[in-house]
């Protein structure tokens, strides 16, 4: 899978030193944090102390610049962005990847459109990862390449968000949850109060969710 778009090694945040990541990727779990619409690298990057102490925490910048910001893909219709946009953004993730001599289990977690990322990247590697979080995310429209093994595979999924969301579009919250349980393990969770945002009982939740589903996969448990 080749991609026009393309993750910038430079910029991306890693909660370890780069003189002891080969090691540390090597013999950790990897978590790649994936922002929201119109953020940065560093915005994700600040919950680290409230995710898994043992996993190598790597925070991506989107591809596509956006005012004082970046995006994973074009602003268009909320709830709909166009899956070959999609698409592109997910390779540009899975070709960096590709640089990367993780060893164990890796997770990703992502926000609202950087949530959206993370369940199309199951769509379409899904055993390079060994779980998924998507906060405040929603399904894209269209087919994937994976869809069809994703009803058996079923990954562990994550999703958290608030019921009165005032940014994700009700019909993309619809469509979700139509497809998440048809295609996943989900762990569903609604926050009330919290908006378009993260709260400290999610960030509980999610640690909790990660340290689970990275440790089952690294130890090869059923």
């Amino acid at each position: 899978m080749s991609s026009s778009l393309a993750i910038d090694p430079s910029v991306v945040v890693w909660s370890v030193a780069e003189t002891d990541r080969a090691h540390a990727i090597a013999t950790r779990p990897l978590l790649i944090l994936l922002h929201g619409r119109g953020s940065h690298e560093h915005d994700l990057f600040a919950l680290a102390p409230l995710l898994p102490a043992d996993a190598v925490i790597a925070s991506l910048r989107a591809p596509l610049g956006l005012g004082d910001g970046f995006s994973w893909f074009p602003v268009g219709e909320p709830g709909l962005p166009s899956p070959v946009a999609a698409d592109a953004a997910v390779a540009a993730v899975l070709e960096w990847l590709d640089t990367i001599p993780a060893a164990g289990p890796i997770g990703v977690l992502g926000f609202s459109q950087g949530g959206a990322m993370a369940v199309h990247l199951m769509r379409h590697a899904p055993e390079r990862f060994a779980a998924f979080v998507t906060l405040a995310g929603f399904s894209i429209t269209g087919e994937a390449p994976a869809d069809e093994r994703l009803t058996t595979l079923r990954p562990p999924v994550f999703w958290g968000r608030d019921a009165d969301d005032p940014v994700i579009p009700h019909t993309a919250v619809e469509r979700t949850i139509v497809w998440l349980p048809a295609h996943s393990t989900l762990t569903a969770r609604l926050y009330r109060g919290i908006g378009h945002s993260i709260s400290r009982d999610e960030l509980d939740d999610v640690n909790g969710f990660l340290g689970r589903e990275l440790l089952r996969s690294s130890t090869g448990r059923s």
